[in-house]
């Protein structure tokens, strides 16, 4: 998985950049198949702004977040990233799970 933190308006510190790496371990736990993640955040007077375009296998998901304090807006953006993804992976595998699983099969009766 590539990761790509830039900054507009903003000097990414080492704290910055752990705090981010800590929140997308939270993203790596339920998706195997994040092949790269940009993370672009920005200040622009009191607001704070932190987007990010994760790469799946088949499917691109953008992500923004909004907060006066940029730990808060990481903080949300992760919470979004979390739900867009392990939405993904469930409509992934509910779609599996209808297509070949065995208890969906039609039974064969033997009545007469």
């Amino acid at each position: 998985m590539n990761l790509k933190i830039t900054g507009h308006h903003l000097t990414i510190t080492p704290a910055i950049h752990d705090y981010v790496l800590s929140k997308i371990e939270r993203i790596k736990r339920h998706s195997d198949q994040v092949i790269d993640i940009a993370i672009i955040m920005t200040v622009e007077k009191l607001k704070h702004t932190v987007e990010a375009n994760v790469h799946l296998s088949g499917k691109d998901i953008f992500v923004q977040a909004e907060d006066e304090n940029m730990y808060a807006a990481i903080d949300s953006l992760a919470d979004k990233l979390d739900r867009q993804i392990v939405k993904n992976k469930e409509k992934h595998s509910h779609a599996h799970q209808m297509a070949g699983g065995v208890k969906h099969q039609a039974l064969e009766t033997d009545d007469e």
